[in-house]
């Protein structure tokens, strides 16, 4: 079974490394120079104080044609539409997608994919990319994903022969494990992004833990969910078991990216326009992390 994985940033390197024990993985990077060094030296994964090496084969994204029986898209949300015209293009070669984006708002440009069967999953490891080939593994975690269009087969066969330290763990309801994740990602990122701290000093800290509970209430109003209490404790559980780990979107503001603030934040403020419903803090905490962007980056209008 040949597994394509589209993009090569810390999740699509740490993909790679696990997938390659037990399947033949493609990995389509975005430069031909990142292709070269992963053909040549491999991926080098760290986890704690053990280190290994995976071989794969990589090239440009640019010649992907769609061949694997099943392929992974590993790309952040805001680079996801530079490629769904080649993936609808390619679509009647390969008939088995997994999209792993954060946030929800990447589910309406799913909706233009002829493919026979589209999945969708969320990635709780850690993962931290070191160059072109090298991944730290920083927090052991698991995927989940689900059916969005088709039939569940190749997913439960990918599951199967996927190694059992790196479990994919099939889900019934694609938007219930959505919304669990989105949560997450709506409090922890933005929150640790603007105050520039660790995951752990969400809770730690008395006047930030308000904050955190002020908008998870916020978001919980928008999505209408009911046994809030389960949902704030899977919170308040994943900021203490990550409590030094520095979230994505602190690291994408650091380095200068973009965030997948859009696809996060952006997505909940597009729900709460439908419900006429006011959120001041969400939308603030949106205004402020594209600010951010527009200040780390240099882009002015």
């Amino acid at each position: 079974m040949k597994i394509g994985i589209i993009g090569a940033g810390s999740i699509g390197l740490l993909f790679a490394s696990y997938l390659s024990k037990t399947f033949e993985v493609n990995l389509y990077t975005r430069t031909v120079e990142q292709a070269a060094e992963i053909n040549q030296y491999g991926i080098l994964i760290k986890k704690g104080s053990e280190q290994s090496i995976a071989f794969v084969n990589a090239c440009p994204v640019t010649e992907w044609a769609g061949l694997d029986d099943f392929t992974i898209i590993a790309v952040k949300q805001y680079q996801l539409q530079s490629i769904i015209e080649p993936i609808r293009f390619q679509s009647i070669f390969c008939e088995n997608f997994l999209f792993l984006q954060n946030g929800m708002g990447h589910l309406k440009l799913l909706e233009n994919i002829q493919a026979k069967n589209l999945f969708v999953g969320t990635v709780e490891h850690g993962a931290l990319k070191q160059g072109s080939n090298v991944v730290f593994h920083n927090g052991v975690g698991i995927t989940n994903a689900a059916v969005l269009k088709g039939k569940i087969e190749p997913l439960r066969h990918l599951s199967e022969l996927t190694p059992k330290e790196f479990p994919i763990f099939i889900k019934k309801d694609y938007r219930e494990m959505m919304v669990n994740k989105l949560i997450v990602n709506a409090i922890i990122n933005p929150l640790t992004a603007i105050l520039g701290v660790k995951n752990g000093a969400l809770i730690q800290n008395q006047y930030y833990y308000k904050v955190l509970v002020n908008l998870f209430l916020e978001i919980c109003n928008i999505l209408g969910l009911e046994n809030q209490e389960m949902y704030l404790e899977q919170v308040l559980k994943i900021c203490k078991n990550t409590a030094n780990n520095r979230s994505s979107m602190l690291k994408d503001i650091e380095a200068g990216r973009l965030t997948e603030i859009e696809a996060i934040l952006g997505y909940l403020l597009d729900e709460a326009a439908k419900q006429k419903k006011h959120t001041p803090q969400i939308e603030t905490l949106y205004y402020l992390i594209k600010g951010k962007e527009q200040d780390e980056r240099g882009d002015h209008l």
